[in-house]
């Protein structure tokens, strides 16, 4: 059974649904909004749909009239464009669903030597232009794809156009830890800002100074307030629990975690790295004998790390392991390494789409499909007030 579950809108992903203006929006062209109150499940391979529920709602009292209010929702919805690549259209038609909007006409395709062809089929003249596409695998073909996207939307003359970029690739060719390397972050960095973006909106950087190498803002929201709202409707007890960085470097990360957690303990595996896509786990510091485990990461990508970790805790007495992570890669052998048994769960989201020949039943997909529609809204609204909750973990 592999479940598709959205966040409960009582908490964090959602904590100003009842008085944000995408509430108010929501209602502008179709009176209905996604409900995230349901989880959405796969069984034996079938897709789900969306439960929708009507958004009727009153008008705020600080309009002074119907009229006014209908002018001030036709000039927000008219001007705000959200378009979707192909990489992941689902969680595309997911964020224009929750601000109450259709997803922009755009055609994309490929000509036969594999050249990449984008046109805008309807006018953007003068409109905030979102255009949502993961360079997620195949990486070069996504990230050229979103870069001639870019150049259609300037040329059509757009007023600002916003990159969401749900997973950012090449994120971890962000120094040099060699002689000779690139630093493949910056150089992509430049690419889509030299297309033409104003803006970038990114989930889950590999590592904070990757914001630093854009020269264009950048909105760094977290996909893990929406995996502690998942957590936190589990029956397990705070005092069971401990949070495991799977390496080193992501202690800031693990510990920003735990402190959402009710400040659980955390403990730190200690790898040593032979090559790339190459760990080897040594040590564990701190003590998890028969306490839960929840190994918290940016991304999985072929579970070597993760996998290895989550050995070594049921070798120190672990009782469960569940794997945390915003952005599954799911590179072979990933799916056989994570549904070996070792995991009680294993808790992704849907920045990064997932096959369904890569579903095992160990697999809950999260969608961060509420908090980048907020994050939006917010950005189009200039409402400065709403970036707190989706940024507060301290990590950067």
């Amino acid at each position: 059974m592999v479940s598709l579950v959205q966040p409960s809108p009582t908490l964090s992903a959602l904590r100003f649904r009842r008085t944000s203006p995408v509430h108010r929006s929501s209602s502008a062209r179709f009176p209905v909004w996604c409900n995230a109150s349901e989880p959405l499940k796969f069984d034996g391979g079938n897709s789900a749909g969306f439960h929708l529920l009507n958004g009727e709602t009153s008008p705020p009292s600080f309009f002074a009239s119907k009229t006014r209010l209908e002018d001030a929702i036709h000039k927000n919805t008219t001007r705000l464009r959200i378009f979707s690549g192909t990489a992941n259209p689902a969680l595309a038609q997911e964020i224009a669903c929750y601000l109450g909007l259709e997803l922009g006409k755009i055609k994309i395709k490929r000509f036969a030597d594999g050249e990449i062809y984008v046109q805008l089929q309807e006018s953007v003249r003068g409109c905030d232009v979102y255009l949502v596409q993961p360079t997620c695998p195949p990486a070069n073909e996504n990230l050229m794809e979103l870069l001639i996207m870019i150049d259609a939307c300037r040329r059509a003359s757009a007023k600002n156009i916003t990159a969401v970029i749900p997973y950012f690739g090449y994120a971890r060719a962000d120094r040099k830890t060699q002689g000779r390397e690139s630093i493949a972050a910056k150089l992509v960095a430049n690419l889509i800002t030299e297309a033409g973006a104003n803006r970038v909106l990114a989930c889950d950087l590999h590592s904070g100074q990757s914001m630093g190498y854009f020269d264009i803002p950048v909105d760094h929201v977290y996909g893990q307030p929406v995996i502690l709202d998942y957590l936190a409707s589990k029956t397990i007890y705070s005092d069971d629990l401990v949070v495991v960085s799977p390496d080193v470097g992501g202690v800031a990360r693990a510990r920003a975690f735990a402190k959402k957690l009710s400040d659980a303990p955390l403990a730190i595996v200690d790898k040593r790295r032979h090559g790339h896509n190459v760990a080897e786990v040594m040590n564990l510091i701190g003590d998890v004998k028969g306490k839960v485990a929840v190994m918290v990461d940016d991304m999985i990508d072929t579970a070597g790390t993760i996998s290895k970790g989550a050995a070594l805790l049921h070798q120190e007495g672990a009782r469960e392991v569940y794997a945390c992570t915003t952005h599954a890669v799911f590179s072979p052998p990933a799916i056989e390494r994570l549904s070996s048994g070792l995991f009680q769960e294993v808790i992704i989201t849907n920045t990064i789409p997932v096959s369904e020949q890569n579903y095992f039943p160990q697999l809950t997909i999260l969608s961060v499909a509420n908090l980048l529609g907020e994050t939006i809204w917010h950005v189009h609204d200039d409402y400065a007030g709403g970036f707190a909750p989706f940024s507060s973990l301290g990590i950067d």
